[in-house]
């Protein structure tokens, strides 16, 4: 497919030059977004360098560049964010089942402990789009405006996932006899 006007343009020049396919605006939006997601302010580095690298291999394969490569940018971003959430996530649990191996729960932490995970697993089984929004608005602590602004949807939307989502995990929960 053949690239439109500015975008063209701007791929041929980073063809040629090496040029940052992210302007200076455009970087400080993505370490917002990341940064508004949760990701720790180590990590920023990298996540700014994983949605570079995700936009020049979209521009080597020969797709269509984005119309809009900010917000485009943004939305990579807000995904990285959730893997970030996702990965930070395993490991906690990782962690909570070796401690549980070398101490003994106690009643009321086996309940907690046993309440994260069903609400882990739960989530792990939710579809990506719903499981996005509840962790950028319950983990990340986003309000759903914003939300709506970074994954380029309605207001509407975001709440109908959300709602969808919970009343998806409430209904795990009663099935596993959690709560």
């Amino acid at each position: 497919m053949l690239l439109r006007g500015r975008a063209r343009r701007g791929r041929e020049a980073h063809a040629g030059t090496g040029d940052d396919p992210l302007d200076a605006a455009q970087e400080r939006r993505v370490r917002a977004v990341l940064a508004l997601g949760g990701v720790p302010q180590a990590d920023l580095p990298d996540g700014v360098q994983q949605v570079r690298l995700r936009l020049l291999e979209r521009a080597a394969s020969g797709r269509e560049a984005p119309r809009d490569v900010s917000a485009w940018a943004a939305v990579v971003a807000s995904n990285l964010a959730m893997d970030w959430h996702r990965a930070k996530r395993r490991q906690e649990r990782l962690g909570e089942r070796l401690a549980a191996l070398r101490q003994p729960a106690h009643p009321s932490g086996e309940d907690t402990s046993v309440l994260s995970l069903a609400v882990a697993q739960g989530l792990d089984e939710l579809p990506d789009a719903q499981r996005q929004v509840v962790v950028l608005r319950f983990y990340a602590d986003l309000p759903v405006r914003s939300i709506a602004e970074q994954l380029g949807v309605p207001e509407g939307t975001v709440k109908s996932r959300l709602h969808t989502a919970v009343r998806a995990l409430r209904a795990r929960l009663h099935e596993d006899e959690v709560v």
